[in-house]
Order: C-alpha cells, then structure tokens, then sequence
C-alpha cells in the first residue's frame, strides 16, 4: 500500500507540472525546474530507512548528474527547429545519454566516488 501511495503522488505532481505548463509556460517551467522529484526521492528514503547520510550521498550524486542534464535542454530546442517534435526528442535524448556516459568516464577518471 505504502508503493501505490507513493506512486500515485509523485505522478499528481508530474501530471500538475504538465497541466501548470500547458497553461502558465513560465510558471510550468519554474515547477518543472524546482527539485520536487529530488525531493520526494529524499521524502522517501528518509521515510524508508531513517539514514541521512544516504540522503546526503543521493543529494551530492543528483548534483554531479545535473550536469549532463543540461546537453538535454540545449539539445531539444537546437534539434526542434531542424527536425519535428519526436525526433528532437529522441536525438536529444540519445545525445544525452551520450553525455551521460562521458560524464560518469570523466568522474570516475579523476576518482569521484562519493
């Protein structure tokens, strides 16, 4: 019971974000960029297991993956005004995971373990 719960409020947020953002563009993207997903990750596992320090660890790691986030939001407008809707997103998306995988090398080089 405690996973549907869960569940259905992380995806009222999702659908609250994505209806804000048909309406209020400006207002959908602030929501959209806010932590609310980090923060409910954090709601969670503090919830599950008490350990702050794994709510440390999870906060410090989203930190370093926001990084090659970014490529994505660069990448979609970039390929939206050359492509149609769809294979923006899958191109950005796959230009992204790209990046990702770049990114993770690159910590892992210089001996990010955190």
């Amino acid at each position: 019971m405690y996973i549907i719960i869960k569940t259905i409020i992380t995806a009222l947020l999702i659908v609250g974000i994505s209806e804000a953002g048909k309406r209020f563009t400006t207002f959908g993207a602030i929501l959209a960029s806010l932590p609310l997903t980090s923060l409910l990750a954090f709601i969670w596992l503090y919830a599950d297991t008490k350990d702050t320090q794994k709510i440390s660890s999870l906060s410090w790691k989203i930190l370093m993956m926001s990084i090659p986030s970014l490529v994505f939001f660069v990448t979609l407008p970039l390929m939206l005004k050359v492509a149609k809707f769809y294979p923006s997103l899958f191109i950005s998306s796959v230009i992204t995971a790209a990046a990702y995988f770049l990114w993770m090398f690159l910590l892992k080089r210089i001996g990010f373990t955190q």
